[in-house]
């Protein structure tokens, strides 16, 4: 009868309560006298042996009156007039036996300790000799305290229904880690033997597998400290592409001297639970990824890094070719859509990262092809890869690109019933093979996909748009005139959309001379983008009338001013879509600068604007000292103009705020960062087109405060060899004089081929000059990449163009000089107005002007 073992002292052990070593038991005759008893039985009932042998036992009870009681426990219970003992049998008076005894019997009887109290006892009897009659037999009684009894029972109750049970896998190793026991549904899976009886989990799970447990195992062994929710895989030899995922508890088991008997281990299958958890830690990260970037590119290679190897050995993202550059592909269905494999992932010999792929439109799913998902947006799955088993109707041309792939599957891009591509996820080696689960995660992973892809796509379009339109507002980066060589950069604070409000420029006027512009509209985005393109026009038509600089802010203060007035009246949402427009400050500041070759010369007028920097030929740094002036907008201020003397050589730096205020200090620590960039650059020795990038270099786009714009401008002249000037009297006889003066200085410039055209237009305009405006007149003809012809005078009347009537003699000057030159207009100067003509230079002469 198993049961804890009470020890000498009688507290429970871990033993059976009737081991040999420590039993409680008692001997007694046929009368019931006890006999002898055991030292454990001493223990158990506080009593010596010679005080308890030769007494009826009876007399051990609590209550001596509950002997009745206690043998109705029994089978067959004695009648009142007859002795009871405690084989079972009723001792007449004749010594005959009353009714057939049992083979032994159990019960619960309350003794009295020796130390006074009571004491519950479990106890059995065993009649060693139940056939003789004759008042000899002998009857041995076990006892152990009913406590200790009850939990005995408890534990081989709860041991039996444990090995019973299937729910919870249970198993018991030895010191050497073979099975000595299971429950009988240990592993219910391919390639487990039925009999596991003296086998090592080697002989039957993967290596891999059998050494990852035995590892834990044997730890528990050796330290004895519990192993609790070990997690593994678990695969059998005979189905390598299957297996299980089980959580392992394991404990030591001891024997009673102490030492390891073996391990017991509990486990449970969460092979569900893991891929579950699993599949919904993807569907995160695929997300996270997804939502990481506006770009498309980048958008699909963070998607198919989530994808292998967390879903795959291998992926791939295809998408349609349109989707690239902001397009969008055919929505209905009856267009071949074209694939572009942009992103791969996986292991070293997988997918070619390049190739297309031709998605035929289907009339019905039931008749698709099963690598088309154009049809239904239902995902392809594809087993049986590699082996005999082909799949229905043979697979798809695409699950061919991962050679040894034993299965296989795809999903659409799909988003407002469209598909923009497509998702491939291969399997190969021991990896279990792809089911319908994986291919679901995949579809949901793919409907997200889309719809981020689509917002990237419009992103793209929209941008591409925006930066269409920046470009467009804006000049070369670079450009070579005989004035100076230029080189601007532009970095704006809003990357991602790549447009602001910031603008430079670079234009050609009259006489050799170059206009240069720099800007900043308040504000970013496009409505300062446009604000900025508005400005910008404004300035190339006012500089096309050779403004003063001061005179040309000043039409550009009174045009915003007409705009911020605009914007005020407008009333919110007036669009024809109901739709509120963006709007922001109309406020502008503006460097307007203009740079003679011939005189070596620069006039500036500020509104609002930071001085620019001159970098001297000998590397020097210093500030144009120029009056900033109020912003565009403010209106009511004047402007004032400033001249600077720049030897040839010089680089003059023109910039907006946003390099000098990047919250790193204040203005006056930006200008001097400023100037130690612009040293640091060698602008003066190096190309400008190379300089401005190192200026800029440290400055990335996305963490700027404001946009930053920089121009510079490397300054040349045009040698007094290449001008000629000549002031005449308001004398019509000169006119013929001054035709002669043309001739000979071209034929001392080579070129005559110019000379019949440049002696016309001198003659008109020397004699249009002495005929309106009088006199004194300056002829002046300069020659750089173009010939410059230009007649100054006293008179502020602008000549104007006319058509004249058939039967008029004159009028018809102005228009001669037009078809005669490349360009020609006029300005005003301070004593009076200049008109010029332009005509290019011979093909031959053109590479050679200075």
């Amino acid at each position: 009868m198993d049961a804890p073992r009470a020890d000498a002292t009688g507290a429970d052990r871990d033993d059976y309560p009737f081991a040999v070593a420590g039993t409680a038991a008692a001997l007694l005759d046929g009368a019931g006298t006890v006999v002898a008893l055991t030292p454990a039985a001493e223990v158990l009932l506080g009593r010596r042996s010679a005080d308890v042998c030769g007494r009826p036992v009876r007399e051990l009870l609590a209550d001596v009156g509950g002997w009745e009681a206690l043998l109705s426990q029994r089978t067959g219970v004695p009648k009142r007039d007859e002795a009871p003992d405690p084989a079972g049998t009723t001792a007449t008076g004749r010594g005959e036996q009353a009714s057939d005894p049992p083979a032994g019997w159990e019960g619960r009887v309350t003794l009295r300790h020796g130390a006074g109290h009571d004491l519950e006892v479990g106890f059995g009897v065993l009649p060693l000799d139940p056939g003789r009659g004759d008042g000899t037999a002998r009857f041995l009684v076990v006892g152990a305290p009913a406590d200790a009894l009850v939990r005995w029972r408890q534990d081989r109750a709860l041991t039996r229904e444990l090995f019973l049970q299937g729910r919870v896998g249970l198993a018991l190793f030895d010191a050497g880690l073979r099975l000595l026991r299971t429950n009988t549904h240990l592993l219910p899976y391919t390639g487990v033997p039925v009999d596991l009886g003296g086998r090592r989990l080697g002989d039957f799970l993967r290596a891999e597998d059998a050494d990852t447990i035995d590892a834990q195992l044997r730890e528990v062994l050796r330290t004895g400290a519990p192993l609790i929710g070990f997690s593994t895989a678990v695969r059998t030899l005979a189905d390598p592409l299957g297996g299980r995922e089980l959580s392992f508890s394991a404990f030591r088991l001891l024997e009673s001297d102490g030492r390891a008997m073996g391990v017991a281990t509990v486990f449970t299958d969460v092979t569900d639970h893991q891929r579950a958890r699993g599949r919904l830690e993807l569907l995160y990260r695929a997300t996270e990824a997804l939502s990481g970037s506006l770009s498309v590119m980048r958008t699909v290679e963070d998607l198919a890094e989530v994808l292998a190897p967390a879903l795959g050995d291998h992926a791939a993202v295809d998408l349609a070719e349109t989707v690239l550059t902001g397009g969008e592909p055919p929505a209905d269905g009856r267009h071949t859509l074209v694939l572009l494999r942009m992103a791969v992932a996986g292991a070293e010999a997988g997918v070619p990262r390049t190739g297309t792929a031709h998605v035929e439109p289907i009339d019905a799913p039931d008749g698709r092809d099963p690598g088309d998902l154009a049809g239904d947006g239902r995902g392809v799955l594809v087993t049986g890869l590699g082996r005999d088993a082909v799949p229905p109707g043979g697979a798809p041309e695409w699950t061919a690109a991962v050679p040894g792939a034993h299965s296989a599957m795809a999903a659409p891009l799909r988003a407002r019933g469209v598909m923009f591509g497509r998702l491939l996820v291969w399997r190969t080696a021991h990896r279990p093979i792809l089911d319908l689960d994986d291919l679901a995660l995949l579809e949901e992973i793919a409907a997200r996909a889309a719809l981020a892809v689509d917002n990237a796509r419009r992103y793209t379009k929209e941008r591409r748009t925006a930066v269409g339109l920046q470009r467009s507002l804006l000049p070369p980066a670079t450009c070579e005139r005989p004035a100076l060589e230029a080189a601007g950069a532009y970095l704006p604070a809003d990357a991602d959309s790549g447009v602001g409000g910031d603008w430079f420029d670079v234009i050609p006027l009259s006489s050799a001379r170059v206009a240069l512009v720099v800007g900043d509209v308040a504000g970013h985005g496009l409505h300062a983008t446009a604000m900025m393109g508005r400005l910008r026009s404004a300035v190339r038509a006012l500089a096309d009338l050779d403004l003063e600089p001061e005179e040309l802010l000043a039409h550009l203060d009174d045009l915003v001013l007409q705009v911020a007035a605009e914007a005020e009246s407008e009333e919110p949402g007036n669009g024809d879509t109901g739709i509120p427009l963006p709007g922001g400050p109309a406020g502008a500041t503006c460097l307007y600068a203009v740079y003679d070759p011939v005189a070596r010369s620069c006039v500036m007028a500020s509104a609002g604007h930071p001085p620019p920097a001159v970098v001297a030929p000998d590397g020097t740094v210093d500030w144009v000292d120029v009056s900033p002036g109020p912003p565009l907008g403010v209106g009511g201020w004047p402007f004032e103009a400033v001249e600077r003397d720049l030897a040839p050589g010089s680089v003059l730096a023109l910039y907006t705020d946003g390099l000098i205020e990047r919250g790193e200090g204040d203005i006056d620590e930006g200008m001097r960062d400023l100037a130690d960039r612009l040293i640091r650059a060698e602008v003066v020795e190096r190309p400008l087109r190379h300089a401005r990038h190192d200026i800029v270099a440290d400055l990335p786009p996305g963490r700027l405060r404001d946009d930053v714009t920089l121009l510079l401008a490397r300054t040349r002249e045009v040698p007094a060899s290449s001008t000629a000037t000549w002031l005449l009297d308001a004398d019509p006889a000169v006119v013929s004089d001054a035709r002669h003066l043309v001739l000979e200085q071209l034929t001392r410039w080579d070129l005559d081929e110019l000379g019949f055209t440049t002696e016309l237009i001198a003659s008109e305009l020397v004699t249009n000059a002495i005929r309106y405006a009088g006199g004194p007149v300056r002829l002046r003809l300069i020659r750089t990449d173009a010939l410059t012809c230009e007649v100054s005078d006293p008179s502020n009347t602008q000549p104007r163009m006319r058509r004249a009537r058939t039967s008029e003699e004159g009028g018809r000057g102005l228009y001669l000089v037009a078809q005669l030159s490349r360009r020609w207009g006029s300005r005003y100067t301070r004593e009076g107005k200049t008109v010029w003509s332009e005509q290019p230079l011979p093909l031959v002469l053109a590479g050679h002007s200075p």
